[in-house]
């Protein structure tokens, strides 16, 4: 008979307290049953293939338990399942042999050994296009680039993937009507041979018939300006996909549909509907972040999409950093043309730079065009220009540290832009070319012609390893440098430059700087000119800049990268000497290094669209430190 506990509740829980703690030590020391899956004899995709036939191996990857009869069962499945697996791949006759081992404890292992045999090889390949589509340059494409031939192992992907190609590209390109008529792979194992017959009977291709736009928000005439096709055109889904892109993206619509309708087949015409409603009219946007060249920032934004039918809009931008103290650009734009890439807008902007050693206050206000023309877009600008240059100190040469400028400055920008191209933000520009001038003539106080070109590219090397090279060179024809403003002058340096060298920092030398008093009043000599100061001298820019970039990248998984580089480059007055200036003792100079180098190592995530650097960078060229920096740039392909 059980005796009764006369202990109080609480002394019977302490009690039984370090039994329940044993229980709970216990429990994640329980060992999990597992299964070793390995196979022997095919490798890359045969081997995948084979894995992912396995039954053993979907038990592992279920972290199922496996008992002695469910594991007589699997392996009675092995030999039919590597048949099976190797099949696509032109093994009809492997031959395997497999074990299995317990391990104790639950455990498994499981090898499999096979011998593929002889593969099976095409004999006949006949793949055909009949029509009036025949000789199409789409069709051409694909007769043209078969993969396969007579002779070659037999792979069910590539007969799957010509036969896919065929009837894609017809449903694509308006062949309606078009049927395969012959689709055939037979298979003889014992004679290890194989025949592949492909017909399409294209029929007739169609055209686009009327479209049909529903929609209240913009002017019709507008609307249908944005479309990437005209009636009457030979249809093509991708300019269907084109259209409803330059649609969205214009920003006036919520709700798009873009959908091509029945086919007309009297007429061979096929219809497409166009469906929207109205989209936010008003969007805010405000960030924040921190970079190297910039230090902390923020930024917000406002844009008033659709002010009225004729598609017109506005945008203000405001940023704010510890390096562009501000940064205030205000557009109202204006479609034009085919309203995706073309339009007029009206700019103004206001904003404060400091350039090495000046701060560069500047307002502009000014007119731009833009239109795409042949894979280049261009941009053509007049802005007037109000600028203040403040050194922050008084040189012999600008004895007076600030000076004030206003100017008239035509400006051209030309970039080469994607195939297809719909006026989406560029986050890599191949090449882009910037052409800018002001003359007395307009009223300027400055005369100069300037001239600045980027390029940038990818290569891809061998498998996950990739080339990206950049180069940068500019130069500024001015009748008297000194009387450039500084927001137009060259700096080199930085995330996206000489990295190893803080942003702007490679300039040509200005100076010696002038003595002051105390109350910070330039000394004169007896002729009236400032008493130098030797040995201290202003980066205020140059007329001329070259950089570049050769850096080697290799990809990683999870979207990572790791990358090795080479930087060079320096801005400066002069391409053919360097930049000397007068140094501490009389009769001597100081020349800094005419090109700067540097090398580094990073590391790269990898977005949907940029990749994000964090690199440490040390200068070759001087006795600095290594330094690091985090930048964007355009993202490497996988």
């Amino acid at each position: 008979m059980a005796q009764p506990n006369f202990l109080p509740r609480g002394r019977r829980l302490l009690r039984r307290a370090p039994g329940l703690l044993l229980c709970l030590l216990a429990g994640p020391l329980a060992h999990a049953a597992s299964v070793t899956v390995e196979v022997r004899g095919v490798v890359d995709g045969e081997r995948d293939n084979v894995l992912a036939f396995l039954s053993f191996e979907r038990f592992r990857r279920g972290g199922m338990d496996l008992n002695a009869d469910t594991v007589e069962r699997l392996h009675n499945r092995v030999e039919r399942e590597v048949a099976a697996a190797l099949r696509p791949f032109g093994y009809y006759e492997p031959k395997v042999e497999s074990t299995v081992t317990e391990q104790g404890r639950g455990d498994w292992r499981v090898v499999v050994d096979i011998n593929p045999g002889p593969p099976v090889l095409l004999d006949h390949v006949d793949v055909r296009v009949e029509g009036p589509g025949a000789s199409d340059p789409l069709f051409q494409r694909i007769l043209n680039n078969l993969p396969m031939r007579s002779g070659d192992r037999l792979k069910h992907a590539a007969y799957d993937a010509v036969r896919a190609d065929l009837q894609r590209t017809a449903a694509t390109f308006g062949y309606v009507d078009a049927k395969l008529i012959r689709n055939e792979l037979l298979v003889d194992p014992p004679n290890h041979t194989a025949n592949i017959a492909l017909q399409l009977e294209t029929g007739e291709r169609y055209r686009f018939g009327a479209t049909t736009i529903e929609q209240h928000v913009i002017n019709q005439k507008l609307a249908r300006r944005y479309l990437r096709y005209r009636e009457g055109d030979y249809y093509d889904l991708t300019q269907v996909l084109r259209t409803q892109f330059a649609l969205d993206d214009a920003g006036f619509f919520a709700n798009l549909e873009v959908l091509p309708g029945d086919p007309d087949h009297q007429a061979r015409t096929v219809p497409v509907r166009i469906r929207a409603d109205a989209g936010r009219r008003h969007r805010y946007s405000i960030g924040g972040g921190w970079a190297t060249d910039t230090g902390i920032r923020g930024t917000f934004a406002y844009e008033d999409r659709r002010i009225n039918s004729l598609g017109h809009s506005l945008s203000v931008s405001v940023q704010a950093s510890q390096v562009q103290k501000y940064y205030v650009l205000s557009r109202y734009r204006i479609p034009v043309g085919d309203p995706a890439v073309e339009n007029v807008s009206l700019n103004a902007l206001v904003q404060q730079q400091t350039l090495a050693d000046v701060t560069a206050i500047t307002q502009s206000a000014g007119a731009s065009w833009t239109d795409v023309t042949a894979g280049w877009q261009h941009v053509w600008q007049l802005n007037g220009v109000h600028t203040v240059s403040d050194n922050s100190a008084p040189t012999v040469v600008n004895v007076n540290q600030s000076r004030s400028d206003e100017l008239i400055v035509p400006e051209v920008n030309l970039a080469r832009v994607p195939t297809g191209f719909l006026g989406e933000p560029l986050f890599e520009r191949p090449l882009y070319l910037t052409i800018k001038a002001s003359h007395s003539a307009l009223g300027s106080q400055a005369d100069f012609l300037q001239i600045h070109l980027d390029a940038i590219r990818v290569f891809p090397l061998v498998g996950k390893w990739h080339l990206l090279m950049r180069g940068e060179i500019g130069t500024t024809f001015v009748r008297n440098f000194n009387d450039l403003p500084a927001v137009y002058r060259f700096f080199a340096g930085g995330d996206n430059s000489v990295r190893g060298f803080a942003y702007n920092e490679l300039s040509p030398l200005e100076g010696p700087e002038c003595q002051t008093n105390s109350a910070g009043q330039v000394l004169l000599t007896a002729n009236g000119s400032c008493q130098p100061k030797p040995g201290f001298y202003l980066k205020t820019g140059g007329k001329d800049i070259v950089t570049g970039t050769v850096e080697v990248v290799r990809t990683l998984p999870r979207n990572l990268g790791v990358a090795a580089f080479f930087d060079y480059g320096n801005a400066l007055n002069s391409f053919h000497k360097p930049d000397c200036v007068p140094g501490t003792m009389p009769g001597t100079t100081i020349c800094p290094p005419f090109i700067q180098y540097s090398v580094g190592v990073g590391l790269r995530v990898l977005l949907p669209v940029i990749t994000l650097g964090i690199d440490i960078a040390q200068p070759l060229s001087t006795n600095a430190g290594p330094r690091l920096h985090i930048n964007f740039s355009p993202k490497i392909g996988q």
